[in-house]
């Protein structure tokens, strides 16, 4: 059987299948070429991340499909009912990235709080000429020990920044319509561990009293934070948005990041993707990244493997 890793796949992963008979090819095919190119190479499973969309015409066009994969938590390009319906199994690894996700949202946090995301522009360019008035631009930071986190969306990569807060000692309230309460269990090195009950809130509750809000929930068809909630928040909130582009209204960010209401945003996706607006790129109170959130090595591997263990089990019992 022949699996096609579209967007790529982890050694590891590639190893797991081959050793279960499966061929391997990761070679990246253009969206408008994969229908010819699956049917041409009688391709069995179709694994993909966020580059590639599997619509109802591809799966309609490429019969030989019998499971399509993502690589990651969201699966809003790929047509899941429809595939499902025509007895395709679609599999994605929600729990392998979002450790990784996790600590980017962390990333974003402390450097907004000390502004290394604005400094890191600018000490570069008059370090050298202006660092006493640098020095007095960037004096005004916060600790995040001791603030007020707001997680909007609290399943698996929600919970995984809930252990880093309250590992850096914040208070922690979050909201999630389908998620009454959840147990969090915060691990140390050395094996001891603390469980920290929390029970979700109504989304305004968040809105009111977060010192911080990260969002962690999948595509919308209209924004989780659009300019009314910007409204609800406490003066000085820092935002960050490493869940899907399009979960915050970024004209009503940008006026939020203008009047005050907002201190500064981390962003690791956006609206426009791949061409973030320039008022957003542009914005020194905006921490940016290119939508790396599950980009380390060690949540790759994760996938791989987590993807190449369902793919072999599925497979496998079928032909037994």
């Amino acid at each position: 059987m022949k699996v096609l890793a579209n967007d790529g796949i982890s050694k590891s992963g590639i190893e797991a299948l081959e050793k279960a008979g499966f061929q391997v090819i990761t070679t990246t095919v253009a969206q408008e070429q994969l229908e010819n190119y699956i049917n041409q190479n009688h391709i069995d499973v179709l694994l993909v991340r966020s580059a590639t969309t599997v619509r109802q015409n591809l799966i309609d066009a490429c019969p030989s499909i019998k499971i399509i994969g993502r690589g990651g938590v969201g699966m809003d390009n790929i047509d899941v009912e429809y595939a499902r319906s025509k007895g395709i199994h679609v599999i994605n690894t929600p729990a392998a990235s979002s450790q990784s996700v996790a600590e980017l949202v962390f990333a974003h946090l402390f450097g907004g709080v000390r502004f290394l995301h604005d400094s890191n522009r600018n000490m570069p360019l008059d370090g050298d000429t202006q660092f006493n008035a640098l020095k007095k631009n960037y004096a005004k930071g916060m600790e995040l020990r001791g603030k007020t986190l707001g997680i909007i969306g609290f399943g698996k990569i929600g919970r995984e920044v809930a252990k880093i807060a309250l590992g850096v000692g914040m208070k922690v309230i979050a909201s999630d319509k389908f998620v009454g309460k959840a147990d969090i269990k915060v691990e140390f090195y050395n094996g001891q561990f603390i469980n920290v009950e929390i029970e979700t809130q109504p989304m305004k509750e968040i809105l009111q009293h977060a010192d911080f809000i990260t969002l962690h929930v999948p595509a919308q068809k209209e924004y989780v934070i659009s300019e009314k909630h910007f409204d609800l928040m406490k003066n000085g909130v820092g935002i960050v948005n490493a869940a899907r582009g399009g979960v915050i209204d970024e004209v009503a960010l940008i006026k939020a990041i203008e009047s005050g209401k907002v201190a500064f945003a981390g962003l690791d996706t956006f609206e426009e993707e791949p061409t973030p607006a320039i008022p957003v790129l542009m914005n020194g109170k905006i921490s940016l990244t290119p939508h790396i959130g599950a980009a380390t090595n060690e949540a790759q591997d994760r996938i791989g493997t987590e993807l190449a263990s369902q793919i072999i089990s599925l497979l496998k019992t079928e032909e037994t």
